[in-house]
């Protein structure tokens, strides 16, 4: 299993989200989910609007492309990412087999 897989032109990455991060970054693999750190706290939202936000410029969206499907309370989310332009190299690199 990948963190991540296609639905038709859109993509659904599976994320395990470390909110109150020093900086916001993808972070290698935790299990097969892919790492996201976050420096915005787990209050109100604001690390999944963060997430959302983050996402949308990583994969050169707009903000309203990027929609989480599952994981609202929870550290591990499930985003799906509608057309996306591009794949961030940390992510291309993160994909690759061992």
């Amino acid at each position: 299993m990948s963190f991540y897989r296609w639905d038709g032109e859109d993509l659904i990455l599976d994320c395990h989200l470390q909110p109150k991060a020093s900086c916001d970054e993808f972070a290698g693999l935790h299990g097969e989910r892919l790492k996201i750190r976050l420096t915005a706290p787990p209050v109100d939202g604001k690390a999944n609007a963060k997430l959302l936000a983050f996402l949308a410029d990583a994969f050169a969206v707009s903000k309203s492309q990027v929609s989480l499907e599952s994981g609202q309370q929870s550290r591990q989310k499930r985003v799906r990412i509608k057309q996306p332009r591009q794949l961030p190299a940390a992510l291309e690199l993160t994909a690759r087999p061992a």
